[in-house]
C-alpha cells in the first residue's frame, strides 16, 4: 500500500484521484476542506497551500498537486493581479509542496509527482491569457524536474479539456452551452473526472516506471485533430 500526497482533493479532480485510489493505497488529502468521504486509508489535514505551514509527513510514495484556477477574461479586464493570482496557485503552490516534500519523496517506494496543465497551454483559446500563462508555466516546471529528479523520481502532467467540475460550472451552466461545449470537440463530449483520475491512477502506477516529462493531452480530439 503505497503512501499518496493529495493536494486539493476536496472537489472535482482531486476527490475523483482520491475515489478512485483509496481501496488500495493510504491517502493524505491537504486543502482547505475536507473531502466529504470518510475512510480508514484517508487522513485530512486543513491547510492552505499558499498562506500556511505545510504539516510534516513522515513517508510519501506519490505527489499529486491539483488546484488550479479558469479565469477566463479578456486581456483588456485582466488585471495583473489576475496573472499573479493564477501564477500563485497554479505554480507557487506546486512548487512549495514539491519543495517541501522533496526529501520524504526521494525515501518514498518508486516515487512519483503529478501534476495539471490545460488544453489552453497548446490551444491559443481567447480569453485564456493568465490560466494558460501559469499552465504553461506548469508544464515547463513538469520536464525540468522531470530531468532533474531522474531516475529517482518520475514527474507527469495531465493537460485536461472541459471537465465537469465545480471549478468549471460557468462553462456548462445550460444546456446550450454544454452543447456548445460538445460539438466543439471532434469526440463530441467533455470530460468526467473520473476518466481524468484513471489517467491519474495510470500514471503514479508501476506500469507507467518508464514515462516521465510528459504532458498527457486528455482532451477529446480538441487539441488533436481538425473536423
Amino acid at each position: 500500500m503505497n503512501k499518496i500526497l493529495v493536494i486539493g482533493g476536496s472537489k472535482g479532480i482531486g476527490k475523483a484521484i482520491i475515489d478512485s485510489l483509496i481501496e488500495e493505497h493510504s491517502i493524505i488529502n491537504i486543502s482547505r476542506t475536507a473531502p466529504l468521504l470518510s475512510h480508514t486509508n484517508l487522513n485530512h489535514f486543513t491547510c492552505d497551500i499558499l498562506t500556511d505551514d505545510l504539516p510534516e509527513i513522515d513517508t510519501i510514495d506519490t505527489l499529486i498537486y491539483c488546484p488550479g484556477s479558469i479565469n477566463l477574461k479578456p486581456i483588456s479586464r485582466l488585471k495583473l493581479n489576475d496573472f499573479r493570482e493564477d501564477f500563485e496557485i497554479n505554480v507557487i503552490g506546486a512548487v512549495k509542496a514539491i519543495q517541501h516534500y522533496l526529501p520524504y519523496l526521494k525515501k518514498g517506494n518508486k516515487p512519483s509527482i503529478l501534476l495539471f496543465s490545460t488544453v489552453a497551454a497548446k490551444l491559443g483559446m481567447p480569453f485564456h491569457a493568465s490560466v494558460a500563462t501559469a499552465k504553461s508555466a506548469v508544464e515547463g516546471l513538469t520536464k525540468s524536474l522531470g530531468a532533474e529528479l531522474a531516475p529517482l523520481i518520475r514527474v507527469n502532467a495531465i493537460a485536461p479539456t472541459v471537465t465537469d467540475t465545480d471549478l468549471a460550472s460557468k462553462l456548462l451552466r445550460n444546456d446550450r452551452m454544454i452543447e456548445n461545449i460538445k460539438e466543439r470537440h471532434p469526440l463530441k463530449k467533455y470530460l468526467d473526472p473520473k476518466e481524468i483520475a484513471d489517467l491519474a491512477t495510470f500514471l503514479i502506477s508501476e506500469k507507467a516506471s518508464s514515462i516521465s516529462g510528459q504532458i498527457f493531452e486528455l482532451d477529446c480530439g480538441i487539441v488533436s485533430f481538425k473536423i
